[in-house]
Formats: C-alpha cells, structure tokens, sequence
C-alpha cells in the first residue's frame, strides 16, 4: 500500500478550482531529428510505451473512509494514453502569442482525480513545423528534481537511443478493502502524539536558533514582512503565461567574476525584473519584495516516503536597489544567510508537519480563505515564489526529437499570484512564468525584462575598476550612500 505523505496530500489539500495545484512543464521539440517521420499516432504510442510501467503515470488517488488519513495511490487497471494525450494545432499564424495564449487556457484545467494525476498536450504547428508538449503533473506526484526524473522516462541522449531512466515492469500490488484501511487509518491517527514527542524536540532547537541568529542579523527574511503588490491578493483560476531565454555562459562569467553563485544571479535578475515592471505600473514598493524558493532536501533527508522532498527559505529579492551589481552583492550576502539559517533546521521539518494536515479541516480553511478575501486583508507572507532547477546539460531528445527549449511553471498561490521557475538545458536558461491573470493580465510585460537585466548586470561586471572587484566596488559604492 503506496501512502501519501502528510506533504503530498497537502497539495491535494490546498487546491481549489481558482488555486490549482499542478505543475507544468513547456517542451519545444524539433521534429526533424526523429528516426522516423512525426506522427501524432506514432508519438502517443511512443509515450504510452515508455509510461506504461512507470507508477507516477498508472497511479491514481484512492480516498481513504470518512478522511481520516491521508489518501492512498492504487494502480488504475483501466490505464488509456488516450485519456491522457491529446493533440491540438495553433492556429495562424502559430507564433510566440499564439502558443501563450493557448497554454494559459490549458494551465487553467483541472486535472482529473478520478484518473492518474497528469496529461500531455500535443501542440502542434508552432513556429514553422516545431512540437511543443504541454505536460501537466499534479504537485502531490513531483517535486522540481522528481519532476526531470520523470522526464528522463522519455528523453534519451541521441534520437535513436533508449530513454535515460529504464524502468522495469512494476507489480500491481494486491487489492486493499475499505475496512482495511479504516483500520491502518485509526493506527496512523492514534500514532499522531507518539509523532509529536519525537518531532518537538528539532522543532524547538530550530525556533531556538532563529531567534539567535535573529538578534544576529543573520537569519533569513521572515514571512509575512512583504509588501503588496498588484499581484498578492485573493486570485481567480485564469491565467497567463510568459516565456523567455538567458545565456548560462553569461551568468556563469557574471558568477565567476564576482565570486557569487549561479542561484545568485537568478535571483538578482529576477528582482531587477521585478524591479523594472513594477517602476513600469508606478506600483514600486519601498522595502524589497519577499520570495519563497523551495530548496530540495532529498539527499539529507531522512523519510524514505514522499514524492515532495521539499523545504523553503524566504529572500529578499533587492528590488529597492537600483543598481544591478549592488543588488547582486546584497543577494549573495543575504542568501549566505538564508542557506546557513536553513542547514540549521531539521531538512524533515516541512514534512513532518504536514502529517497533521487534516483533508476536511484543510480544505474548508482554504475555501474559507478565499472566501472571505483574507490575503488581503493582512501583510503578503510572501510577494512570489522563485525557484531555480537543475536541469540537462548536454543536448536531449524527447522520443527522438531534440529539446529545444524547456520551460517549467509552477502553481500559484492566493496571496502570491505569481511564479517565477527557472531551468537550465544545455547552455540555456529557460525561464517560465505564469501568473494570476487579473493580477497580471500580460506576463511578458515582467518577462521581457529579464534578458535586459541581465545584459545590464554583465554591463556593471564589465566596466569594472582596477584594483577591486566587482562585488568590492558594490559593497563600497553601498557604504557611501549609508554614509
């Protein structure tokens, strides 16, 4: 029996058809690379062959009686690719805006819970004969590094070549009754204190540590200190999607000259992004915008369960500071921080305490606060959510056509109705985004600011002055303006 983690199901929990808890992911494929000649029947068969024994994409949701434990995966014995792969044609003249619009329809939909929790559009004339696949997987199925697990099911390293991740047929695994698992559930409830007593003790010595590190000035940004925006408030279920493209050599030479980081550079392009929309709206706030970033814990993670392997810590994104290398300087110094303040926190805590989310109770405090408009009626917990993955870096085939671009996007939140997920994929850093669209009716305005931000941080590391580095000459040009 395949239980959900309390994490898991917090997912399944949180989502409202106005708060959608899927995640996506935008796969440009050339075609022309493939040993035979693309056809949409071909191609559906190619997925079903590769998903059919891998249990992410045959499980489905069984509900445990009366909810009082979290629901189990069973395997759908009525598996259908058909269910799951669809094909739809852009229409003329099936460009940039074309495709945008289309996907922001199509993130909008809420998966199935009655079938395994995904699906594939194939979308197809796109930019003079290109493919582009619109994968949707519900949050309580992947995290950011489970999720490019999946794709390697079907991505190989050449056309020809069998996929990265070869998976052997799984058993089904026997039938469970309904008493049985009302049964487990009592047990698993009944344990809960038992639970409690070993998980307050790392709970209290990491609240012991922030308020240390606190009067220390160096713990991370706390929640709930972010300022508002026109896009933190209650959201609805439309959305909009933007798309865009970095150079990963430029970052990496931004990052090597200043002695920073790559998440650094992301993160200080985004605030400068940020930064410039909101100038644009005459919407900039004083005090610097608040990002979650979800940092993935499972290489020290101790739970052997769970498909979400997460953990956050909250940064602030510099966007009252206007110049780009100042900006760069104060993230690498904050996010130093953050990532210390984070090791010192047990990396299950998230975990661990999502095992109390109660379905109906969880549920009915989410209806309750959209209901009633509460993200608006207190301080944003955070402006945004930032996350940054790993990604191939060499050249990949999605069923022997070559990857051309890959773009994720993540779910959006009541209170923070804007994602920003960026991937790097062979030499390219792919940025997606997608946001509430009454909050943001037109995506690109913010995303088209990110190649300019980063032209202008390589501008400020490039005119650099002799004798100092480029974060010497931040750090120095920002104690002068305090002087």
């Amino acid at each position: 029996m395949d239980r959900l983690s309390g994490l898991d199901a917090s997912f399944l929990y949180l989502e409202t058809p106005a708060q959608l808890m899927h995640v996506c992911g935008v796969i440009v494929v050339d075609p022309s690379t493939m040993p035979t000649p693309y056809t949409f029947a071909s191609f559906q068969a190619g997925i079903e062959e590769q998903v059919r024994d891998v249990p992410e994409f045959t499980r489905k949701l069984r509900r445990v009686p009366l909810g009082l434990d979290h629901p189990i995966w069973v395997r759908d014995r009525q598996f259908d690719v058909e269910r799951h792969v669809h094909r739809l044609a852009l229409p003329s003249p099936g460009g940039y805006a074309e495709l945008t619009s289309l996907l922001s329809h199509l993130a909008a939909l809420p998966l199935d819970r009655s079938r395994p929790l995904w699906e594939m559009w194939v979308v197809e004339g796109y930019d003079d004969g290109k493919v582009v696949v619109f994968l949707k997987i519900h949050h309580s199925t992947v995290d950011g590094v489970s999720g490019n697990n999946l794709l390697s099911h079907l991505c190989s390293l050449e056309p020809d070549a069998a996929p990265i991740a070869l998976t052997e047929p799984q058993p089904h695994g026997r039938d469970v009754s309904s008493r049985e698992l009302l049964g487990r559930a009592v047990v698993s409830r009944a344990a809960l204190p038992v639970h409690v007593a070993k998980i307050l003790a790392p709970t209290v010595s990491g609240l012991a540590s922030t308020v240390g590190r606190a009067r220390a000035g160096t713990a991370m940004a706390a929640p709930l200190t972010a300022p508002r925006t026109s896009f933190n408030g209650t959201i609805t279920g439309h959305r909009s999607i933007a798309l865009t493209d970095m150079d990963l050599d430029d970052i990496r030479a931004i990052k090597s000259a200043t002695g920073t980081t790559v998440n650094d550079v992301v993160l200080a392009v985004s605030g400068g992004a940020l930064r410039a929309y909101l100038e644009e709206r005459d919407e900039l706030p004083d005090t610097s915008l608040l990002a979650s970033v979800p940092v993935s814990v499972r290489e020290v993670s101790k739970r052997a369960g769970g498909a979400n392997k997460v953990s956050s810590l909250f940064a602030r994104l510099g966007t009252d500071v206007e110049d780009p290398l100042e900006r760069l300087e104060a993230m690498a110094e904050s996010n130093r921080n953050a990532k210390e303040h984070h090791q010192a926190i047990s990396a299950d805590s998230l975990q661990d305490w999502a095992e109390f989310a109660a379905p109906r109770t969880f549920g009915l405090a989410v209806r309750a606060y959209a209901g009633l408009r509460l993200a608006e009626k207190h301080p944003p917990a955070i402006n945004l959510v930032i996350s940054n993955v790993p990604g191939p870096p060499v050249p990949i085939f999605f069923l022997g056509g070559r990857v051309l671009a890959l773009y994720p996007l993540g779910p959006v939140f009541h209170g923070a109705g804007l994602n920003i997920t960026v991937v790097s994929n062979n030499g390219q850093v792919h940025v997606g985004v997608i946001a509430c669209r009454e909050s943001m009716p037109d995506a690109d305005a913010l995303v088209s600011h990110f190649p300019r931000e980063l032209a202008r941080l390589r501008k400020a590391v490039a005119a650099g002055q002799a004798g100092a580095t480029p974060i010497d000459q931040a750090r120095q040009a920002r104690t002068a303006r305090k002087k």
